[in-house]
């Protein structure tokens, strides 16, 4: 027995189901998981020794790979200072500075320790800044494992099948309207019926736990119209897509300023950091200035503010540029892959998708029409090939920016390995 399957043995008699979070058990796909033991630079290696090229880059945290030297050197330096105080430092000035001059939209942020925690905050400030209850998401939008949002949450929900969780009283269930991603109409509908008592519309505007499916222009300008003449606040949960798609976000590439931001992953530098931000006068709210609380005893923990800072001043403009010659590298390379077997195929910055459909899916009911059992066959046959992939056709491929031409050369071969041994 492999030293993976015998950890997956162990670790199920003491965590549940094996695991911490739902979909590294990798049923969807069959088989194990392997358990990872180190990162080094744009590989990890598992508890066997097998080396792959990761593409799940700790579900898009990790755009300048793993332990990169300038955001080792900067944790270790915080490190020794101190690993947490529950008191303010200079630090966190200097990381709500770098977010503030990177995000037009975003006048103020505060910082917390998970993107579950950013969704839920911002969606309590909301209600807290309008009065008004009612929250409007996005089918196959997933907004973090809290009550209001484990509604129509795509992701580990929709690939475990699980229809919403039990445990989410109806009465707060009650407080989410959903409507179809990019179906404005939908959204107006909503509002003509319940637009006094519209406290927000949340929403991915480039989604990546349905598969990566962006939200069109013409969708993500008409909610941001709509919010504004009904008094209602417009989120952005950028905890995904945030630095990943632009240098100043989602928000930054399709030039729609939201009033609220929710930001995790590459802002944290592989850490546990995430943050929200936004207008001034709504931020202004918030505890101690305002009567919305928040707080938390690890928010601005000086480890990973460390992290986030010192990999977001990687992120200057030629970061951006060759993240994108590797995206179109990879969009090249699986071209006629994708048009000869039927599939299809969608990339913004560096995270992307192989739709096991034939045309690129523009809603949550769309993704459903996926085969999955092919995509369960195209991940076994990618890991055999030395490529990490998230396991789940309703999660977003990653890559970092910091692949050499050979390791994408290496991973567009894996790929196109993988589309044979699916559907070929």
């Amino acid at each position: 027995m492999s030293r993976s399957n015998e950890l997956f043995d162990a670790a199920k008699t003491v965590i549940p189901g094996g695991v911490n979070s739902p979909v590294r058990a990798f049923g969807p796909v069959g088989g194990h998981p392997p358990f990872i033991a180190r990162g080094e630079g744009d590989y990890i290696i598992d508890a066997d020794g097998n080396r792959y090229l990761d593409f799940v880059c700790s579900w898009g945290a990790l755009l300048n790979g793993h332990a990169h030297p300038a955001v080792s050197a900067a944790v270790v330096d915080a490190m020794h200072k101190g690993s947490s105080f529950g008191a303010p430092t200079e630090a966190e000035v200097k990381l709500a500075e770098e977010i503030v001059a990177r995000m037009p939209s975003v006048e103020r942020v505060r910082l917390c320790s998970s993107g579950t925690e950013a969704t839920m905050h911002a969606i309590r400030l909301a209600r807290g800044f309008t009065g008004r209850d009612l929250v409007i998401k996005f089918d196959g939008c997933y907004h973090g494992a809290h009550d209001s949002m484990l509604v129509s949450a795509g992701s580990g929900v929709a690939t475990l099948a699980i229809p919403g969780s039990p445990g989410v009283p109806d009465a707060v269930a009650n407080l989410t309207l959903v409507a179809p991603f990019n179906d404005l109409d939908a959204v107006k509908a909503m509002f003509a019926e319940h637009g006094s008592n519209i406290a927000a519309v949340i929403l991915e505007p480039v989604a990546g736990n349905m598969g990566c499916i962006a939200g069109s222009s013409e969708f993500l300008q008409g909610l941001r119209d709509l919010t504004s003449e009904n008094g209602s606040l417009l989120i952005f949960d950028e905890v995904m897509c945030g630095f990943r798609c632009d240098r100043g976000s989602a928000q930054g590439l399709f030039g729609i300023d939201p009033d609220l931001t929710c930001m995790g992953k590459v802002v944290g530098g592989g850490l546990p950091l995430a943050a929200f931000g936004g207008r001034s006068d709504i931020m202004g709210h918030l505890a101690p200035e305002g009567p919305v609380y928040q707080a938390g005893t690890l928010s601005g923990n000086p480890l990973a503010v460390a992290a986030g800072l010192a990999s977001l001043q990687l992120l200057d403009d030629a970061f951006y540029d060759r993240l994108e010659q590797i995206g179109s590298r990879i969009d090249r390379g699986l071209a006629a892959h994708i048009e000869k077997h039927g599939l299809s195929y969608f990339r913004v910055g560096g995270m992307f998708t192989v739709f096991f459909r034939s045309q690129i899916p523009h809603d949550f009911a769309d993704m459903k029409e996926c085969d999955t059992e092919a995509f369960a066959r195209f991940h076994r046959a990618a890991l055999e090939h030395g490529l990490y992939l998230p396991p789940s056709q309703f999660e977003a491929v990653f890559f970092s920016g910091t692949l050499t031409d050979e390791q994408v050369d290496d991973a567009i071969k894996a790929l196109q390995m993988a589309i044979e041994a699916a559907v070929g």
